[in-house]
């Protein structure tokens, strides 16, 4: 295996799991723990390494002479692609009918709700949960009654300023929960959360420190979609 055949390794392992119908987190989390990280590998724009493409490639049992020149069968062994109905049923990620401001008193325990229903929109698979919007104050970016896609992150530190992130805060912030614009403060431990609704005048300073969880927004669907 050598750089130049792993260029091409991010799309083929795309094709894999399209083939294999799964989701980023089903497909790369039995050998690698931050999977969110193999989107922009799949994309072209970034390289995998060596012993994690070794990883891939083994326990899928992917055909390797394929995987460097895309040619012969993609995998050494016939393997099952299609789902049984029960499997279909909870494909996709997690829609939680939730009011996203209003969480309960025992903290905000989203991952651990029950679903209504999955969603399984490709373009959003890799995210962690469904949520719906309430309220205008996110207005034109969301609006009320639509639908977000949310991904968890697990750096704080790493953030995409401007962009929508769903902050979860504990009680030293008054319990915050709220989709919010997020933007650099002149001190770094602290965050400025703004709406993107002009109407609504002032932003919300949070200490880093008391944000329990954090999910980027990474973008929205409309009801007649589901």
């Amino acid at each position: 295996m050598t750089e130049n055949s792993r260029e091409n390794y991010g799309r083929r392992f795309k094709e894999v799991r399209s083939e294999l119908d799964k989701t980023l987190k089903e497909f790369y989390s039995p050998v690698a723990t931050h999977v969110n990280n193999f989107s922009p590998i799949e994309n072209g724009r970034r390289l995998i390494g060596k012993r994690l493409a070794e990883d891939v490639i083994k326990h899928w049992k992917i055909n390797q002479e394929w995987m460097n020149t895309g040619s012969g069968n993609m995998f050494l062994e016939p393997v099952k692609t299609t789902r049984t109905m029960d499997e279909a049923d909870l494909s996709g990620v997690p829609y939680y009918s939730v009011n996203i401001s209003e969480p309960n008193a025992s903290g905000f325990n989203l991952l651990k709700e029950t679903p209504e229903y999955y969603v399984n929109f490709r373009p959003f698979n890799d995210c962690d949960a469904y949520l719906p919007i309430y309220g205008d104050s996110m207005y034109p970016k969301y609006a009320s009654g639509e639908i977000i896609a949310v991904r968890e992150i697990h750096n704080p530190d790493v953030i995409q300023w401007g962009e929508a992130y769903l902050i979860v805060a504990d009680d030293t912030a008054n319990n915050l929960s709220t989709v919010k614009l997020l933007f650099e403060h002149t001190h770094g431990n602290k965050l400025v959360l703004r709406a993107s609704n002009p109407n609504y005048k002032g932003d919300t300073i949070i200490e880093r420190g008391a944000i329990r969880r954090m999910f980027l927004v990474k973008g929205k669907i409309m009801r007649n979609q589901l």
